[in-house]
């Protein structure tokens, strides 16, 4: 295959238990590039209340790479940053938008995003591997998967100043084109909102696939595989929170002000058509609230497991259980952070078609909260 259409030649997977195991993955060309972000001092952010704020900047980096390049790439949403690889032909428009939004984020936020971008071949260098999967979430959205150490090597570099790639001179705005947050988050259903990372003691093996996989049968077996939303999607609110940072980061040179108000008349009309339900000029809002939970990334492999769980108390107890016997064992080490609600960011090309993406995170926290607490393990 051409390196170009590597990602979009892969073969899609719908059984997510499959993902646990080696073999469902196949390694990046050569010739691409990894890539990570990730905010400094998101703990201090969620601790000021500004968890919501964090999330967006996390998947602006997605929204501005799926608005700039030519064809479909990688990427994981991590809540307080991203991971994603791209082929050598997209390497200078890659550096430009990060580049971009380390500029912006800082100007309107004041908040630094890092940014790295670094050779497969590097990775390989170093003694680790980058490999990707495709998981179909739903039949209009599927989401990448990465193993092999590599991912999670490279955001080591990063966090320690490596293969960085610097702020723009000009704080230009990016174009972040579909990117929303405009739901409220979803109260558990069934006890507490979950958040996990469950990461490899050492380099991935045997040891980790054996609990990755009985992690996610014990969420299969929840209500709905532990999925985080209700059916028909979170509920609406006006205002819609999430309205103030949405206008600071999608304006592109608007004023703050104008930018709000024409969001807000946005989300006025999208509430009384969610309320009605009945469809608009190509628009079914019932619809859309069906494909909405469907196409939620709940749950991902990331060089480990992360996942979003509406976990009742009796599940929550034997998952601890599970993860503490895994651990002593020498085989993983975990964050678990329980939190009353979730929340969600979204990317939405047209609301008349299936393919909008919705990226879900625990409303205190989530998984920013949960992998604080293994660094801060023994």
């Amino acid at each position: 295959m051409e390196h170009g259409s590597f990602y979009e030649d892969l073969p899609v997977t719908k059984d997510f238990a499959k993902l646990a195991a080696g073999e469902a993955y196949t390694p990046l060309p050569k010739d691409w590039l990894l890539g990570c972000t990730d905010i400094v001092d998101s703990t201090g952010l969620i601790a000021a209340g500004r968890y919501k704020t964090v999330n967006m900047i996390g998947a602006s980096v997605i929204s501005a790479l799926i608005n700039t390049l030519d064809a479909p790439f990688p990427f994981v949403f991590g809540g307080d940053g991203t991971s994603f690889a791209v082929p050598a032909a997209e390497e200078r428009r890659t550096r430009q938008v990060l580049a971009q939004l380390r500029a912006w984020v800082d100007a309107e936020f004041g908040i630094e995003l890092r940014a790295a971008l670094l050779p497969v071949t590097w990775v390989r260098n170093a003694g680790f591997d980058i490999k990707v999967a495709r998981y179909a979430a739903s039949e209009g959205v599927d989401y990448a998967m990465f193993s092999g150490g590599g991912m999670a090597w490279a955001e080591r570099q990063m966090k320690a100043g490596g293969y960085a790639v610097q702020p723009a001179v000009t704080a230009a705005p990016p174009d972040l084109t579909g990117l929303s947050c405009r739901w409220s988050n979803a109260k558990s259903r069934n006890g507490s909102i979950l958040s996990l990372v469950l990461l490899p003691q050492g380099k991935p093996g045997r040891g980790f696939a054996r609990v990755a996989g009985e992690v996610a049968d014990l969420a299969a077996g929840l209500e709905r595989s532990g999925h985080p939303l209700p059916r028909g999607g979170p509920p609406v609110a006006f205002p819609p929170p999430g309205l103030r940072e949405e206008a600071r980061l999608v304006r592109r040179g608007l004023p703050y002000a104008l930018k709000r108000l024409t969001l807000l008349a946005e989300s006025a009309l999208a509430a009384v058509l969610f309320t009605a339900g009945r469809p608009f000029r190509g628009f079914n809002p019932a619809a859309y609230r069906q494909e909405m939970s469907a196409n939620t990334d709940f749950r991902k492999f990331d060089d480990g497991l992360k996942m979003t769980l509406d976990c009742p108390p009796e599940a929550c107890a034997r998952l601890k259980t599970l993860l503490e016997a895994a651990a002593a064992a020498g085989h993983i080490r975990y964050g678990l952070h329980e939190q009353d609600e979730a929340m969600v960011t979204c990317i939405v090309p047209s609301l008349k078609r299936s393919d909008h993406m919705h990226f879900v995170d625990g409303a205190a926290g989530g998984y920013t909260t949960a992998a604080a607490q293994i660094r801060s393990a023994p």
